[in-house]
């Protein structure tokens, strides 16, 4: 009886332990999925692009094998980048943990830049030529389900503020295109007297897009657009500087390339191919700042969530410049591939 009695308490020790280790098991905490803040840089004469760490300035990931890539869009969520492929005309999705491509889409013609609806939903791809227009694509079929003719092609797309409306520029002399996100077709045009480089907007404080800053062939500035008059309502011409310090290689046409308005709305910021400069001015009075010299030929720029640094892709000079917002100076430069241009600032998910 005492040997019985035995072996069923060490029975039940046995029970207890594996049903405390079960329980263990189950408590533990999943590891939290990790979102990280990155600079996505594209480089336009290279095969890859790079990824950097704006809380160390330093490259941190690569996705490589991409030749030729145009613009670069996030998904909300983090979990994908897209990159519009000149080379093989198709739109490569990304995933964002791995940075290998996962699928290449078909797009119509060869595509320029690109935009995603802040649903995650649809992307706009820029389809350059005279037979272009704008590939849109469902992300959640991964699939181009329809293209959006436009004149003479488009080479940017941009999205508004509250992704109401997909703007479509053509360097062809077409115009800014404006497009209805829910109808999915063209609502108006404006024209100007060169091709629509880079804009970026302002919003109401409801959320609505106020105003449309525009970059145009040829002018040392940007057009200023009232979005819903649809107006032309002023312009802002940037500095001069002496003729020998003036840079004339990689123009395109360009002299400024590149413009964003700031996460709080205070200021706006663009390039001087130029004069190797980026400028900022005050919103909404348009009231001049400063500068600061950079590279040459930056090309494009794009701000960290909080807005304190701002990242200028510098075309020839094959380098990112860090500024500091608040103190409008250069605190970094970090080499990258060959002729950066396109940026975009992510939160991608690199969780488990």
């Amino acid at each position: 009886m005492g040997t019985s009695m035995t072996t069923t308490m060490t029975r039940l020790s046995v029970a207890a332990c594996v049903v405390t280790a079960v329980i263990a098991v189950t408590l533990t905490p999943t590891p939290a999925a990790a979102q990280v803040v990155r600079i996505v840089q594209t480089n336009s004469a290279g095969d890859n692009v790079h990824l950097i760490d704006p809380a160390t300035n330093m490259i941190v990931g690569e996705i490589t094998g991409v030749e030729v890539v145009h613009g670069v869009a996030a998904a909300p969520d983090g979990s994908r980048l897209y990159l519009s492929n000149e080379s093989t005309e198709t739109l490569d999705i990304v995933d964002a943990r791995t940075l290998e491509v996962t699928k290449s889409i078909p797009l119509s013609g060869r595509p320029n830049n690109l935009a995603i609806h802040k649903n995650g939903t649809r992307l706009y791809v820029a389809i350059q030529g005279t037979g272009g227009g704008v590939d849109i694509i469902d992300t959640e079929s991964e699939e181009n389900i329809r293209t959006i003719r436009i004149l003479r092609g488009v080479h940017n797309t941009f999205i508004t503020p509250d992704s109401k409306y997909v703007v479509a520029g053509s360097t062809g002399g077409g115009g800014a295109t404006i497009i209805d996100t829910e109808l999915e077709r063209k609502m108006w045009t404006i024209h100007f007297e060169g091709g629509v480089r880079p804009l970026t907007f302002d919003t109401n404080p409801d959320g609505s897009t106020r105003n449309m800053y525009v970059q145009v062939t040829n002018l040392h500035g940007f057009v200023v657009v009232d979005f819903e008059t649809r107006r032309e309502i002023g312009r802002v011409i940037q500095p001069e500087i002496p003729a020998e310090e003036r840079n004339r290689e990689g123009i395109q046409g360009a002299p400024a390339h590149g413009i964003k308005v700031s996460p709080d709305g205070t200021s706006i910021w663009s390039t001087s191919k130029i004069n190797s400069h980026v400028y900022a001015y005050s919103l909404p009075d348009l009231e001049y700042l400063g500068g600061v010299k950079v590279g040459t030929v930056p090309d494009w720029l794009t701000f960290t969530p909080d807005g304190r640094f701002l990242y200028v892709a510098n075309a020839h000079s094959n380098y990112v410049s860090v500024i500091d917002v608040a103190a409008r100076k250069e605190i970094k430069q970090i080499a990258v591939g060959q002729v950066p241009k396109r940026n975009i600032t992510a939160t991608l998910f690199v969780g488990p």
